[in-house]
């Protein structure tokens, strides 16, 4: 008998939720307690795992799908010794019975609109009999967010060591893998943008590229903008010992080159510089539906000058010395 696989609650308060991956196709051998789906929430994105054994024989809502409404059927999974056809076959029994309306159907007493059992009966029913896949592979422990890092950023998972627990891979062994993270950043960035990234055109002085935005994302950045508005700020200042910074500043000076003269506001400019390109995510701005990341560390400089104060910007600030900087800021 086929074993339909439900829209799952994650919250007491989930309602709809993002089908956000399946990691398992059709005609894919599933065993209880394997991962087969990424749910994603207004509050974070889950895994989702198999309580049957079966044969995926069918995958009705596909990934990237919104507002999913929990108890919807989005997948069916077909016994050993069942096909396809079986399936299709117990369906049209299941929905010309005077059985009552399944769950994940509306309530109410009247019959129901009968859209969902006809259209699965008949996808299914039209679609050929998956064959099993052979599951060689070994399963790869790893979370939701280290999974999405590594698919954007065409990181193999099967090479890593994981540091969670019993070997689970976590954001933080993804993004170790990466080496000379200034130099990679900067390549990855200018050349292909990474899976899920919409391409847009170039500035001749900073390029950017465009990545949706999910839905927790979105939720996330409302409910800031909501603290913003409505709750009271109040902001700190932090007096910070630089003697080691000045020292260096004095012996740089010392041995630069006639008309090269490093100040302070050289220093914070570079340490921004690559602190922003080390943290591409800092490196950002909002757009609504999607965020920009920008491949170069753009800084603009306050400057006060007679009627006003100006923010003369710094283009690609990573990619020059404090000397340079000097000659810029100067």
């Amino acid at each position: 008998m086929a074993i339909e696989i439900k829209m799952p609650a994650l919250s007491p308060t989930m309602t709809t939720g993002t089908l956000a991956k399946w990691l398992v196709g059709e005609g894919d051998r599933v065993n209880s307690g394997d991962v087969i789906a990424e749910i994603e929430t207004d509050k974070a994105t889950m895994e989702v795992e198999s309580v049957d054994d079966g044969i995926m024989a069918k995958i009705f809502v596909h990934a990237g799908a919104e507002n999913v409404a929990v108890g919807a059927v989005i997948a069916v999974l077909a016994e050993d010794g069942e096909t396809a056809s079986d399936v299709a076959k117990a369906s049209l029994e299941k929905s010309s019975s005077a059985a009552p309306v399944p769950s994940f159907a509306s309530e109410a007493k009247a019959p129901a609109e009968p859209a969902p059992a006809p259209v699965f009966a008949a996808s299914v029913k039209a679609a050929p009999a998956p064959q099993t896949k052979s599951s060689d592979k070994p399963r790869i422990f790893a979370s939701p967010l280290a999974r999405r890092i590594a698919a954007d950023w065409n990181i193999a998972l099967e090479g890593i060591i994981g540091s969670g627990p019993y070997g689970r891979i976590l954001r933080r062994d993804v993004e170790s893998t990466a080496t000379a993270p200034i130099a990679q950043t900067t390549v990855a960035l200018a050349g292909a943008a990474p899976a899920g990234v919409i391409q847009t055109g170039t500035t001749q002085q900073g390029d950017s590229y465009l990545v949706a935005n999910s839905q927790m994302r979105k939720t996330i950045a409302s409910r800031l903008q909501d603290s913003k508005q409505q709750a009271p700020h109040f902001y700190l200042t932090v007096d910070c010992v630089i003697d080691n910074l000045l020292e260096a500043r004095k012996s740089l000076n010392a041995k630069a080159a006639e008309g090269i003269k490093i100040s302070v506001n050289d220093m914070i400019i570079r340490a921004a510089a690559m602190a922003l390109i080390a943290v591409p995510e800092a490196n950002a701005s909002w757009e609504g539906e999607n965020t920009r990341l920008f491949c170069h560390a753009d800084i603009a400089m306050a400057v006060a000058i007679d009627g006003g104060l100006i923010t003369p910007i710094v283009w690609a600030a990573e990619q020059k010395g404090l000397a340079a900087l000097s000659q810029v800021t100067a």
